[in-house]
């Protein structure tokens, strides 16, 4: 049976309208109080980002936790990641997340979490919909229970990174844009501990400027930032922090893919686990060090799924959301920049040295938002477009089409010799999806 609330990034939407309105963030919480409280000590812990809805998001899933019996403890704002790793090491047999990743303001989601840091499984989330739509049913009155945020959390957290990083950062300067969200705190903090001179930029959340024009989606400024600045290295953080986008000193960008193709290199993994959307030229500059590069479909709950059955470190997707098993359960934008940072401080090699011979193949990624979702398989002229474009590329590329697990959109993404050809081509297919759509 298909989910209705969860995607692959737990339930998202805007903020007050279903499935993020009062009676069903409430089900929600009740749903998952019944699923904790037959542990002795049914404790959960709940963090946010910076949004000016987590706050009364928060109160309503403490109501609906607190009515099934569940007892609520309340970490403030907080990283996704940060959320995951608490729940995993402190008396927690569940945590949820309150963030919609690198969306805008408006949206809002819920992320859950079990006791082992891990997201829960589909069919565990398929089950937990049954409960809330059948607590929707009875009609039970939504109601908030109000919450003090306890911040020895945070500082745990905050000290578990810290206590990763092997490497002196005196004399080392880095710009960071924490995109207004939940970074905006402790990512300075983080690095000024470690001995770096920070420049902090996006770190002045007003509860609607989380990622707009900053942070991870938005690096260009990031970019000309770390060459005005001189420093030697820059680091941008989405809303909730679980993925990162790093800059050299030359201001070059180094998304996820590079950041896996470092850290392989240093590491040297059996395999690397990836999605479908990363470049060709991971594939091909791991495969020249004699590495494997795995594919999942896209998210990062698949990538983390991949790893455990293969029982690999080493994980991740091009948009920066970075798995390193042996350190977290999730993408951790902040551990990420620490892995890389130190690997490249170490070394006494500059980012590019570090990603030498990844040679980058064009690709042109155009969403369609659609009216009416049909499956791909039952539009003629769209599959017509892709085998065409397949055909026209051979082993030089790749397409691939599918539907946001998120939003409404189709996505397509299209790779391969030149940009002009790999533009056409993805333009002609979404063209075809528009109007089969429309």
């Amino acid at each position: 049976m298909s989910r209705k609330l969860f995607g692959t990034d737990g339930i998202r939407g805007v903020a007050g309208k279903a499935p993020l309105d009062e009676p069903t963030v409430f089900a929600f919480g009740a749903a998952l109080g019944e699923w904790v409280a037959h542990h002795s000590t049914p404790r959960v812990v709940i963090g946010m980002d910076t949004r000016e809805s987590g706050p009364w998001l928060a109160e309503t899933l403490a109501g609906g936790l607190a009515h099934a019996g569940a007892n609520v403890c309340f970490a403030g704002l907080t990283t996704t990641p940060g959320v995951a790793y608490l729940t995993k090491t402190e008396e927690f047999v569940a945590g949820v997340m309150i963030s919609a990743s690198h969306n805008p303001y408006q949206d809002n989601g819920l992320k859950a979490f079990d006791h082992s840091g891990f997201k829960l499984p589909d069919e565990e989330e398929r089950k937990m919909e049954e409960r809330i739509f059948a607590i929707l049913a009875q009609g039970a009155a939504p109601l908030r229970q109000p919450l003090t945020v306890d911040p020895a959390y945070d500082r745990h957290y905050l000290d578990f990174l810290a206590s990763t990083f092997h490497a002196s950062l005196q004399g080392v300067k880095i710009v960071l844009d924490c995109a207004n969200g939940a970074a905006s705190y402790i990512g300075p903090e983080l690095f000024r501990m470690l001995g770096a001179e920070v420049v902090a930029t996006g770190c002045e959340p007003d509860g609607r400027n989380i990622n707009k024009d900053c942070g991870a989606l938005h690096v260009d400024a990031l970019c000309r930032r770390v060459v005005a600045e001189q420093a030697q290295f820059g680091a941008a953080f989405d809303g909730d922090a679980d993925r990162c986008m790093l800059v050299s000193a030359a201001g070059r960008l180094i998304d996820g893919d590079h950041a896996m193709l470092i850290a392989a290199r240093h590491m040297r993994p059996a395999s690397v686990v990836a999605t479908v959307m990363s470049n060709l030229g991971l594939q091909r500059a791991l495969e020249s060090d004699g590495l494997k590069l795995i594919r999942t479909a896209v998210g990062d709950r698949y990538v983390i799924e991949e790893m455990l059955r293969s029982n690999l470190t080493l994980g991740g997707e091009q948009s920066g959301h970075v798995i390193f098993r042996d350190y977290a359960t999730t993408g951790d934008g902040l551990l990420t920049a620490l892995r890389i940072i130190e690997i490249a401080v170490n070394a006494r090699r500059t980012l590019e040295e570090l990603t030498e011979g990844f040679v980058i193949y064009p690709q042109k990624l155009v969403n369609v938002r659609f009216k009416q979702k049909r499956p791909l398989e039952e539009l003629p002229s769209v599959q017509a477009e892709i085998q065409s474009t397949e055909a026209e590329f051979g082993d030089a590329g790749r397409v691939l089409v599918r539907f946001s697990g998120t939003e409404p959109l189709a996505r397509v993404m299209v790779e391969g010799p030149t940009i002009e050809r790999v533009a056409h081509r993805a333009h002609s297919i979404a063209n075809a999806i528009e109007a089969a759509l429309s």
